[in-house]
């Protein structure tokens, strides 16, 4: 899937990762750019686990994102005061728990159906869920400095 209106689940804001992503989902779902496979999930998963992170409700921050609007670090700036500013320690553990989910965990299952699903099932490169949504949307897979992964030669 391409030209989805969403940035990379890796992307930051405020240091974060998902965060931005999650605001791109509930921008494009309220102008009716959100694609129906995504729509089912909107609040959950991904998401509920970034709200639940930052202790705010997803209603109320749909609400904010549609109603008074702002810039992604002022939307995040609002949820630091109603619910909390994690420490520079938490959200170093949450990117890094974020950026590996997938990868021989309880949701390694679930990414080895998706990756079959969308015709992937071989592409072993593709350990994590951030790595298979940034495939699947079209974008190239960075390795873990953040470069683009170059294909491997193969000297037989």
């Amino acid at each position: 899937m391409s030209n989805i209106p969403m940035r990379s689940p890796a992307a930051k804001v405020g240091g974060i990762v998902y965060f931005g992503r999650m605001i791109d989902k509930i921008k494009a779902h309220a102008q009716g750019q959100l694609p129906p496979d995504y729509q089912p999930n909107l609040g959950k998963g991904f998401d509920a686990r970034c709200t639940r992170f930052l202790h705010i409700d997803y209603n109320q921050l749909v609400q904010r994102v549609l109603h008074e609007g702002g810039s992604d670090e002022q939307i995040l700036e609002w949820c630091f005061a109603i619910g909390r500013k994690p420490e520079p320690d938490e959200i170093y553990v949450w990117n890094e728990f974020m950026r590996k989910v997938g990868w021989n965990d309880d949701t390694s299952a679930t990414l080895m159906r998706r990756k079959k699903e969308a015709g992937m099932a071989g592409r072993s490169e593709i350990r994590t869920m951030f790595e298979f949504i940034d495939v699947d949307e079209g974008r190239s897979l960075p390795d873990a400095l953040g470069f683009e992964r170059k294909p491997q030669l193969s000297y037989v």
